[in-house]
């Protein structure tokens, strides 16, 4: 995973992304990425998937 922290807590989850970095340019070039999950990703000890891309056109 590339900035990006995630946690449950009572059934809630939290995903804290920093929004002042970046990664450079994405495959197309189109957009910056900020976070990505890089793919789908399990929430450690759950059954829940999450895919998460941010990021802002160039």
């Amino acid at each position: 995973m590339k900035n990006v922290e995630m946690s449950v807590a009572d059934d809630i989850l939290t995903i804290k992304v920093d929004l002042t970095k970046d990664f450079g340019p994405s495959s197309s070039g189109k957009t910056i990425i900020i976070a990505s999950t890089e793919g789908n990703a399990t929430l450690p000890g759950r059954i829940e998937v999450v895919g998460l891309n941010v990021y802002r056109k160039k």
